[in-house]
């Protein structure tokens, strides 16, 4: 029966049973934490200690699809404009080398060239085409002359009177041949001391011709020339050579007690004169 006296469940005995709990209302127990005692006064805290934190599990590469890329490859460590600037340099400095060696090679040709030296180019001397004849005197000033000089060769000898009955012992005239047009005269003679000789050689320079205006030959040598004969480096005589002015040149000489009077084409006279031994 109620308080009011109105009858009525009757309640349990025993304490209130709490109201269901619905489901929101629903939390999770809290584990139960242990009491940490507190410091006496003054002391330091204690650190906590460091909670041990489990690997991270590996992430798992997806699986390659059809739409995702390949990775891309790291750039290298190289800057790509490195290379061009380091050809540039190269290229530079080549130019710079080549460049100073250019000027310095045109320094050098501002400067005063050595003085040419002066060479002399020998040509074979001419040798003759024809045989020489065989001189008919045996004597030794006979046997001492030549027989070929130059492109000459001895195409006839005789016994010269005229210089004979000048005074010399002996005496003789000869003509030289080159195998063609050109020939040589040449008229010698010995006397027993070098002052007759002297003296007649000095008679034919006199009868000379007069040097012409003009040489007959544009290619003939300067003339008139003369000079000293040596022999064995002593003066042995002189030696006289002209123009005759009809083509030919005439040269007359001494050495020793000898006299010689050669007449040769003007253009060879003098190397005639300069190729004779005697």
């Amino acid at each position: 029966m109620s308080d009011t006296g109105r009858p009525g469940p009757e309640r349990p005995s025993g304490p209130p049973t709490p109201p269901p709990i619905s489901n929101w209302q629903v939390q999770r127990p809290t584990p139960p934490t242990t009491p940490v005692p507190a410091p006496p006064f003054g002391a330091a805290t204690p650190a906590a200690p460091e909670r041990a934190t489990a690997p991270a599990a590996p992430e798992a590469f997806p699986p390659p699809t059809a739409d995702r890329q390949p990775p891309t490859p790291r750039a290298s460590g190289r800057p790509r404009w490195l290379v061009p600037v380091i050809i540039g340099v190269v290229v530079l400095v080549a130019a710079a080398i080549v460049l100073a060696i250019v000027l310095s090679s045109k320094g050098d040709a501002t400067e005063t060239p050595p003085p040419a030296v002066a060479s002399t180019v020998l040509l074979p001397s001419p040798t003759p085409t024809i045989a020489p004849a065989a001189r008919p005197a045996t004597t030794a000033f006979a046997s001492a002359m030549p027989t070929t000089v130059l492109q000459y060769a001895l195409a006839t000898s005789a016994a010269d009177a005229e210089w004979q009955a000048a005074g010399a012992i002996e005496a003789y005239t000869e003509t030289f041949a080159d195998g063609g047009s050109g020939t040589a005269t040449v008229r010698s003679g010995q006397w027993e001391t070098p002052e007759e000789a002297t003296a007649f050689a000095a008679s034919l320079v006199a009868g000379l011709p007069a040097a012409p205006a003009a040489s007959a030959s544009p290619d003939g040598p300067a003339l008139p020339q003369s000079g000293d004969v040596n022999a064995g480096g002593a003066k042995a005589g002189t030696y006289s050579i002209v123009d005759a002015g009809d083509g030919t040149g005439v040269a007359v000489w001494t050495n020793g007690t000898a006299v010689f009077q050669a007449t040769v084409p003007v253009a060879d006279v003098v190397d005639f004169y300069n190729a004779f031994p005697l």
